[in-house]
């Protein structure tokens, strides 16, 4: 071995734990301070940013060797018999560490003159930490724990304000979801225990390399496809994030923007092990598919801006998932990294997006779109995507010499991403010729977001990321299906708005799935999550009036 990697074998253990470590010492520092101590600026929010930022420069170094090629397995399986620095992790490190360092300092300003603050940066710090050693994880039980961990300390953060009693039921729907996910990691890990012999993730790679998937490694992936289901808020158990919007707004954030993402981060860690699995696949397309479609009507006849935000997570959870069952991992990897990306800043300026909506009220209303224009925009955005991908592959293949097409695109993944871009293309009844001139401005614009969305996704295949796709072509047809099924609901809602209107009443109930898992959670573990009060009681997103909300 080199000096060079005699030096890198020895500090890459240190710099890779330092992020969970510092945000364990960030979290120990507050639970000093008692609980009733006066309403004044903590202490802890200092210590927390400063060592936060000193975890972002420690994430960004195993990034940075990644991305430069300096790290080889040789050096990541001396970190730890059970733990591990991958590409993929190093980067979902960096993104979480660097959310959470912006979310502490907007809940520093955000719970000024709010009691147990303390409480509130432990809990945070405990989040981060928890996750840090989860995204780190190479052994069953040290990724069950971990996650189990993470769970445990955001559940401080959903009962910040425990007089509220929707934030007191959202965190116990989500106590029953994570317990039964829980549960089913439990049997996973034993069952591909059984078949390996072993916990660790690598004998679990190498196994299925040699050996394939027996029985009981079959039976693994569907536990743990399961599991992501129950973790990830996808239907039926999506009903406490939504309701989790009674939490400070930076809770939000930090919920939507990386905590929830954990189940895709795992279902690409154990992509070889659904590889071999394709009941678990077809399990996770058909959860995630029907997840993103019902949640995607149902945020359309939202009001409140961050219910909207809510339902639109449930929806981008479902594509994510589904992504993965498809086999496209590079693709559900850059989807986690944008959306915790926009999320993030969603929720954090969320009260400027209500300012924006008030004024956007005192407009003229929208005249509906051409009907012309939901017909043909399909057709458009697929020739224009298409034209972009060979344009890019051919740039890339005069560049280095490879070849002209994103590894691992199949031509129905095509057609998802142009019925999804579609909208962007219609065009507005207008009533008036100056107004009609405007049509092809914004058709080109349309287009151009198009062309520039593809050249971004094409060329996002070059990060190294550490993934493979391996597309399922028959469940990608499935997919491409149930897209057009989607954009015939949204563009009915276009065209004949009134034909839908029975829809839209049970489309405003989110078609009553979430009322159907309340009960089964309160018969199964009742709470006392209702206290005496006066007047009735509303989630967030229910109520008549949204400057209320």
């Amino acid at each position: 071995m080199t000096p060079p990697d005699a030096l890198l074998t020895t500090l890459l253990p240190a710099i890779t734990l330092a992020p969970a470590l510092l945000m364990l010492l960030a979290m120990l520092l507050p639970l000093r301070q008692r609980t009733g101590d006066p309403v004044m600026p903590h202490a802890g929010w200092t210590a927390l940013r400063r060592l936060g930022l000193l975890a972002v420069a420690f994430s960004a170094v195993p990034v940075v060797l990644h991305v430069t090629g300096l790290i080889r397995p040789e050096h990541t399986r001396a970190l730890s018999p059970w733990l591990s620095s991958t590409a993929w992790a190093a980067w979902m490190a960096l993104l979480v560490q660097w959310l959470g360092t912006v979310i502490a300092a907007f809940s520093a300003r955000y719970l000024q003159g709010e009691r147990r603050q303390g409480r509130y940066i432990s809990a945070l710090a405990g989040v981060l930490a928890s996750v840090h050693t989860l995204l780190l994880a190479d052994h069953w039980w040290v990724l069950i724990a971990a996650w189990a961990l993470v769970g445990v300390a955001l559940q401080q953060l959903l009962v910040f304000y425990p007089e509220r009693p929707f934030a007191l039921l959202a965190a116990h729907k989500k106590r029953l979801a994570d317990r039964l996910a829980d549960g089913l990691l439990l049997l996973a890990a034993a069952l591909a225990w059984s078949a390996v012999g072993s916990g660790s993730l690598p004998a679990l790679w190498a196994h299925l390399a040699q050996h394939g998937a027996g029985p009981a490694l079959q039976a693994s992936a569907v536990c743990l496809a399961l599991a992501v289901v129950l973790r990830t808020a996808l239907l039926p158990v999506h009903g406490w994030l939504i309701q989790v919007m009674e939490a400070p707004t930076p809770v939000s954030a930090l919920l939507h923007a990386g905590v929830v993402n954990l189940g895709g981060f795992v279902l690409i860690r154990f992509s070889p092990l659904l590889d071999a699995a394709p009941l678990a696949r077809w399990l996770l397309v058909g959860v995630g598919l029907t997840t993103a479609l019902l949640a995607g009507l149902v945020m359309l006849t939202r009001i409140s801006v961050k219910v909207r935000l809510a339902w639109s997570t449930v929806a981008q959870m479902g594509f994510m998932v589904m992504e993965c069952g498809l086999g496209l991992y590079t693709l559900a990897a850059l989807h986690l990294l944008g959306h915790s990306l926009y999320k993030a800043h969603a929720f954090l300026s969320a009260s400027s997006v209500v300012r924006d909506a008030r004024l956007q009220r005192l407009r003229a209303p929208a005249a509906g779109v051409r009907v012309g224009s939901l017909v043909i925009a399909p057709l458009i955005a697929a020739a224009v995507l298409a034209g972009a991908l060979s344009v890019a592959g051919t740039v890339a293949a005069w560049l280095s010499g490879s070849g002209a097409a994103p590894s691992g695109w199949p031509w129905w993944w095509s057609g998802v991403l142009a019925l999804a871009w579609a909208p962007l293309l219609w065009l507005p009844l207008t009533a008036s010729p100056a107004a009609a001139g405007s049509s092809a401005w914004r058709l080109a614009a349309g287009a151009l977001a198009i062309a520039g969305l593809s050249v971004l996704a094409y060329a996002a295949h070059a990060l190294p990321l550490g993934t493979t796709e391996r597309p399922d072509h028959l469940l990608g047809l499935l997919a491409l299906v149930g897209m057009a099924l989607m954009y015939l609901a949204l563009a009915g809602l276009q065209w004949r708005a009134r034909w839908l209107e029975g829809w839209r009443r049970w489309s405003y109930a989110g078609f009553y799935v979430d009322e159907f898992y309340t009960r089964l959670t309160l018969r199964l573990w009742p709470t006392d999550w209702a206290p005496p009060r006066a007047g009735p009681l509303l989630p967030a997103g229910m109520g008549d009036d949204p400057s209320a909300r």
